[in-house]
């Protein structure tokens, strides 16, 4: 017999790591596009307004990364 509800939590949590990677892999790619936009106003000696813009990014990520781990169900042990 299958266990439906092991399944469920295996995809859930195959799914999470997905949407991580891909959100990750976004974020580094339009910050790397973003730093060629040239302007006066500079945090950190880069441009400023795509660094603000990647510092909100990086912190809802890693409050995504945060949420997904903590959020993770221990797998249930069945006693046969």
């Amino acid at each position: 017999m299958i266990d439906e509800g092991a399944v469920m939590d295996g995809l859930q949590k195959v799914a999470n790591r997905i949407t991580l990677g891909l959100v990750l892999a976004a974020l580094i790619v339009s910050a790397a596009m973003m730093m060629r936009i040239d302007s006066s106003f500079r945090v950190l000696g880069y441009p400023g307004f795509p660094t603000v813009l990647f510092m909100i990014a990086s912190s809802i990520g890693l409050w995504l990364v945060f949420h997904i781990v903590a959020s993770d169900r221990l797998p249930r042990h069945r006693h046969k």
